[in-house]
C-alpha cells in the first residue's frame, strides 16, 4: 500500500536552431551540459546492455541535508518559471522541475534534445526560490532533480505559470489532469511483485529522462525515459498530447535481471476509501471519499465489465483472464459533487483508460485492493499481467495508450451500473435472516429506456458459491428513463469469499454491461 504522503508529497505543489543555437538561447535562465549523441534506438540498447549488467543504485548527494529536506521545507522550494525549460519557447508547454527532498532522494538526470544530439540541464539553486536557512543550500554542486512537470500551453486561456498538465515524480510514478482539470490517480512505467506472499514489492526509478523539443505550437510533447532497478531495466518513449483531455502513447522495451513472480504491464495506481456502497459506520462525515469507484473492462471477446472498488477488511488480489485485451481502467463514474461534499474535488478525478497497441496476447488484468483507513494512501492497483512467467535474460516489448479523461473514451451501447449498495438481506419490518446479504445494483443507459411498459429486464445471476432466495428487478422511481436497478439477496454460509456475476437482459438480448462483485462474508 502507497502512502500518499510520500510518494506524492511533491505533488500537493502542483496547482527550431540547431545544438549552438539551443545552447545560446537557454543559456542565460537554464545551464546545459555538453552534447551528445543520442537516440531511441540507442537508449534501448542501453537499457538492453544495463540489465546484463549487475544492478546499482544511484548514487544519492548528501541523504543527511536531504533528510532535513522535510515536507514544509521541501514545499517551500518551488521553481522558478523564468528559469523553466522552453520559458520563451519553441515548445508551447514549458518544463518546470521539482527539487530533491526527504521523500524524493534518487536523483533523475534531465536531458533536453535537439535534433540527434542531448544536453544534460544542470542544476542551478537560483532556479528555485529558496528560503535563506534551507537545507537546500547545502547540497553539493549539480545534485540533479526529483522530477518534472508540464506546464500549460504559453498563450493559452491558463497562466502557464501556475496551471500543469503532467506530473512525473517519485520512483516512475506520474500522473496528467483529464478534461475536468483536476489531478487524482496515477501510472507507473511497471509493477514488480505487488503483494506477493514471499518478496516485497519492488519501485524501480525512472533515472534519465530527455525532452525532445518540438515544433512551435505543437499540442504533443515527447519524453524518453530510462528505468532501472534491482529486477528490471527499460527504455521508455512518451508521446503525450494536450488537447481536451490528455493522451499518452507509450512505447517500452524492459528487460529482466530477475524472475519476477508478478510482472505487472501499464499499471495504474489509485485510492478507494468508502462509497455508497458499503460505508463504515461513522468513520468520516462525507458521504463518499475516493479517487476512483470502479475498474472496467473492455475484452478480447468484446464483454463488457463492471467491477466496484472495495476496501476489504484484508488485501485481495481478483485476476480476469482475457485474450488480446481491447482496454481496462479505473474509472471515476460518480460526477455529483453532493455525493462527497468535499473541497478537494473527488467529483473531478480523471478516469485513465490503457488502451493496447498491438497484440497483447494471454494473460490477465489483475486488481489489487488493499484495506486502508484512511485517504492519504493508494491502495488499489490495477495492470496487466501476461500468462508466461517473467524470468531473468527475458525481454518484453508493448506498447499502449492512455487516456486521462472524464469518462471511458470507447463507450458501449449497453447500459451501464451506476451504483452498488449492499446490505443485510430479507425485508423491512421482519427478522433479518442471518448469513443472507442483500444487494441493489442500479443500471442506467438507452437499451433499458426503449423497454415497453410493463416490460421488465431480467436480471441473469451467477455465484461462485451460494444461492439467491430473492431476485427482481424495477424501475428506480425517479422518473429517469433507462433507470433501473436489480436487488437479489445472496444466501451464503462460511467467509471464504464469494464471487458474484449480473447482467440485464431480455430474452435473447444483452441489455447492460456485466457487473461483478467479489463479497467477502463477516467472520
Amino acid at each position: 500500500m502507497i502512502d500518499r504522503r510520500t510518494l506524492l508529497a511533491g505533488a500537493a505543489l502542483l496547482l527550431g536552431s540547431g545544438p549552438q543555437g539551443l545552447s545560446q538561447a537557454l543559456s542565460a535562465e537554464l545551464p546545459l551540459g555538453q552534447p551528445e549523441a543520442f537516440s531511441f534506438d540507442a537508449l534501448k540498447a542501453r537499457a538492453r546492455d544495463l540489465a546484463a549488467r549487475p544492478y546499482a543504485a544511484p548514487a544519492v548527494p548528501d541523504r543527511d541535508v536531504l533528510q532535513a529536506i522535510d515536507y514544509d521545507a521541501h514545499g517551500k522550494l518551488k521553481y522558478k518559471p523564468d528559469h523553466a525549460l522552453w520559458a520563451e519557447g519553441p515548445s508551447a508547454f514549458p518544463v518546470t522541475f521539482f527539487h530533491l527532498g526527504r521523500y524524493f532522494q534518487k536523483p533523475v538526470r534531465m536531458h533536453v534534445v535537439e535534433g540527434a544530439q542531448a544536453r544534460e540541464i544542470i542544476y542551478d539553486p537560483a532556479a528555485f526560490e529558496m528560503p535563506a536557512d534551507s537545507p537546500a543550500r547545502r547540497l553539493p554542486p549539480n545534485p540533479g532533480f526529483a522530477g518534472f512537470r508540464f506546464q500549460e500551453r504559453r498563450g493559452g486561456p491558463l497562466d502557464w505559470r501556475r496551471n500543469d498538465w503532467v506530473a512525473f515524480l517519485g520512483a516512475s510514478y506520474f500522473r496528467a489532469i483529464g478534461e475536468l482539470y483536476q489531478y487524482g490517480l496515477s501510472a507507473r512505467g511497471l509493477a514488480l511483485d505487488t503483494v506477493m506472499p514471499d518478496r516485497p514489492e519492488e519501485f524501480p526509478d525512472f533515472t534519465h529522462v530527455w525532452f525532445e523539443t518540438p515544433a512551435p505550437d505543437s499540442d504533443t510533447v515527447t519524453v524518453l525515459t530510462l528505468l532501472d532497478g534491482p529486477s528490471a531495466a527499460g527504455a521508455y518513449r512518451f508521446r503525450m498530447r494536450r488537447t481536451r483531455s490528455v493522451v499518452m502513447d507509450i512505447e517500452a522495451s524492459l528487460h529482466l535481471r530477475k524472475d519476477v513472480g508478478r510482472f505487472g504491464l501499464a499499471p495504474l495506481t489509485s485510492m478507494y476509501w468508502f462509497s455508497e456502497t458499503a460505508k463504515p459506520t461513522a468513520v468520516d462525515w462525507r458521504p463518499e471519499v475516493h479517487d476512483s469507484d470502479g475498474l472496467a473492462l473492455w475484452t478480447g471477446t468484446g464483454e463488457r465489465i463492471w467491477r466496484p472498488l472495495r476496501n476489504p477488511p484484508r488485501t485481495m488480489v481478483s485476476a480476469f483472464s482475457d485474450e488480446r485485451p481491447r482496454g481496462f481502467g479505473l474509472m471515476q463514474r460518480d460526477r455529483l459533487f453532493d455525493h462527497y461534499q468535499d473541497g478537494v474535488y473527488y467529483d473531478r478525478r480523471p478516469s485513465l483508460w490503457v488502451e493496447p497497441l498491438g497484440d497483447w496476447g494471454k494473460g490477465s488484468v489483475q486488481l489489487v485492493e488493499n484495506a486502508t483507513d484512511d485517504e492519504i494512501h493508494d491502495n488499489v492497483v490495477a495492470m496487466w499481467v501476461p500468462r508466461e512467467p517473467a524470468r531473468a535474460g527475458s525481454s518484453h516489448d508493448l506498447a499502449y495508450r492512455l487516456h486521462w479523461v472524464a469518462d471511458e473514451p470507447y463507450p458501449s451501447n449497453l447500459a451501464r451500473v451506476v451504483a452498488t449498495r449492499e446490505g443485510n438481506g430479507g425485508q423491512a419490518g421482519t427478522d433479518r435472516p442471518k448469513g443472507v446479504r442483500k444487494f441493489v445494483v442500479e443500471f442506467l443507459g438507452e437499451p433499458l429506456g426503449r423497454l415497453p411498459a410493463g416490460v421488465k429486464p431480467e436480471p441473469v445471476l451467477t455465484a461462485s458459491r451460494g444461492t439467491f432466495p430473492l431476485a427482481r428487478t424495477e424501475a428506480v422511481p425517479d422518473d429517469v428513463p433507462g433507470h433501473w436497478r436489480a436487488e437479489f439477496d445472496l444466501a451464503v454460509a462460511g467467509a471464504d469469499p464469494v464471487e458474484l456475476r449480473l447482467f440485464l437482459r431480455r430474452g435473447d438480448e444483452t441489455l447492460s454491461e456485466t457487473w461483478t462483485y467479489q463479497y467477502i462474508p463477516a467472520a
